[in-house]
């Protein structure tokens, strides 16, 4: 499911991101223009120190570029404060990180209800939500469930849909199987794509796995800082 007539999901032209290691500056990318639209599907993929995981921090507003042009929905990043940015990303992208990164000592529901809480829902509403995502996964007889109390593919499922809850215009999932063995990662993959069909959220995926990145349906290869590869337009 790609394009609704809308601006694209996300917007990049010429970015660059460069850090001071010890006095030494290190270019993590070196001119970097891309377009996701509504509704894609897309892999990013490239061994260690490509520079994917410093493009997927800039796609989801954790950090900014040195230079260049980045657009959420349309809207041009540069001249936002920090709490403007803030929100946008909370309105806007969900995340899905290798490590899950649930709180223990929460139950499935309150994992899922939290990013809610941050944009003032109130709790009988974000309890509905949070049911309907855990639902939306497969999950919804887990809600009463801490983490320790769920394997790591049902964990995932729980951070996929405490991404989804806030219904995000995007889902950046960093290495969503790293931590899966490989019946987990497969259903999980098999989760995004039929999310992505379903409901249209843009999933942008990086990855070093060829395998997990074939279940896109659009590759961007990264190497040293750059686009090596992207298969925009085929069969598009």
């Amino acid at each position: 499911m790609t394009g609704t007539g809308g601006p694209p999901a996300l917007e990049a032209v010429d970015l660059t991101r460069r850090y001071q290691l010890e006095g030494v500056a290190v270019e993590a990318l070196r001119g970097v223009s891309l377009r996701i639209d509504q509704g894609e599907f897309v892999a990013v993929i490239g061994p260690s120190g490509s520079g994917k995981s410093t493009l997927m921090h800039l796609l989801g507003c954790l950090d900014r570029p040195s230079s260049g042009q980045l657009r959420v929905g349309g809207v041009e990043l540069s001249n936002l404060s920090d709490t403007r940015l803030a929100e946008l990303r909370n309105a806007t992208i969900g995340f899905v990180f290798q490590s899950f990164h649930l709180l223990a000592r929460t139950t499935a529901l309150e994992n899922v209800a939290l990013p809610l809480v941050y944009r003032g829902v109130g709790k009988a509403e974000r309890r509905e939500r949070a049911r309907a995502a855990l639902e939306a996964v497969g999950l919804g007889h887990r809600v009463r469930h801490r983490p320790s109390q769920m394997s790591g593919g049902e964990q995932q499922r729980v951070a996929i849909a405490r991404a989804l809850v806030g219904e995000p215009k995007v889902l950046l999932a960093d290495e969503p199987t790293g931590n899966l063995d490989t019946r987990n990662g497969v259903e999980v993959m098999a989760m995004l794509d039929r999310l992505n069909s379903e409901s249209g959220v843009a999933v942008v995926l990086v990855t070093h796995e060829p395998e997990i990145a074939a279940h896109a349906r659009r590759q961007i290869r990264m190497r040293d800082g750059l686009i090596e590869h992207d298969t925009a337009g085929a069969g598009r």
